[in-house]
């Protein structure tokens, strides 16, 4: 019998293909047996990877980033599964933001994802079947920082679960991953400016770690496979335990380590 964790033959298209997550989510989607195309901001970001074929598009812009998926589904046809991972954050607390960057930081993450899978998932409709998994993060759950990317991803959690109510009837499911802190490049600027940074942060994971890219994308072929197909409208935390409860208070109080 077929593994119903297998993807042979399926076609997935994956943004942010490029970054620490991403990088991972081609190589799962790619040993779970799918045909992979990756997508970022710029082909450069894309050349190292296994893909079939790639699409560049900056999320920042929506009309060109529908624009460029368009073109892409008029050359490819419509995927079988969508895996939307492009993320961006600098502004860590309320006192970083301001209009510029609160605008800048929901076009990235929140409006471009919908620029991107929109024209996807009319297709998908019309085609009677679609997957689609988000990458949102544990900030879309409660406050960890970073207020603007939040209130994104947070909205990415809204939209899925609507894409799951009104696109159910058609075929298609949408589930979302809300990852902790995974050890990628975009925590370089923080342990630059304080190497020790990790000492303060991994007290607060029950498991006592950093989750690993590919525990993210593990998540996301799960999700996108046969084995979930009765899932949607979900989100999965992928966090080391960081939602379960708070551990760091009772260590600190209850124990009084």
């Amino acid at each position: 019998m077929t593994s119903p964790f297998r993807l042979d033959g399926q076609t997935v298209l994956i943004s942010g293909a490029g970054g620490g997550i991403g990088a991972s989510l081609v190589q799962a989607f790619r040993d779970a047996g799918a045909k992979v195309s990756g997508a970022d901001q710029d082909a450069a970001m894309l050349s190292h990877l296994d893909l079939d074929n790639s699409v560049t598009f900056d999320l920042a812009d929506a009309n060109a980033t529908s624009a460029a998926i368009s073109a892409y589904l008029d050359e490819h046809g419509t995927p079988n599964i969508v895996v939307s991972n492009a993320g961006f954050t600098r502004a860590e607390t309320l006192d970083h933001l301001d209009n510029a960057i609160w605008q800048s930081e929901l076009a990235i993450n929140l409006n471009g994802a919908y620029a991107m899978t929109a024209p996807i998932i009319a297709a998908m409709a019309e085609r009677g079947s679609g997957n689609l998994v988000f990458i949102s993060s544990v900030n879309g759950l409660a406050h960890y920082g970073n207020p603007a990317y939040s209130a994104a991803k947070a909205g990415l959690i809204a939209y899925a679960k609507a894409i799951a109510v009104e696109r159910g009837a058609n075929g298609i499911r949408a589930n979302v991953i809300a990852p902790g802190s995974v050890r990628t490049p975009a925590w370089d600027h923080r342990l630059a400016a304080n190497p020790r940074l990790l000492d303060n942060v991994l007290p607060h994971y029950p498991l006592g770690r950093m989750v690993l890219p590919m525990e993210v994308a593990n998540a996301a072929v799960f999700l996108a496979s046969a084995a979930a197909a009765g899932i949607t409208g979900t989100v999965l935390p992928v966090d080391a335990g960081l939602t379960a409860g708070n551990l760091r208070f009772v260590d600190e109080v209850l124990k009084g380590r």
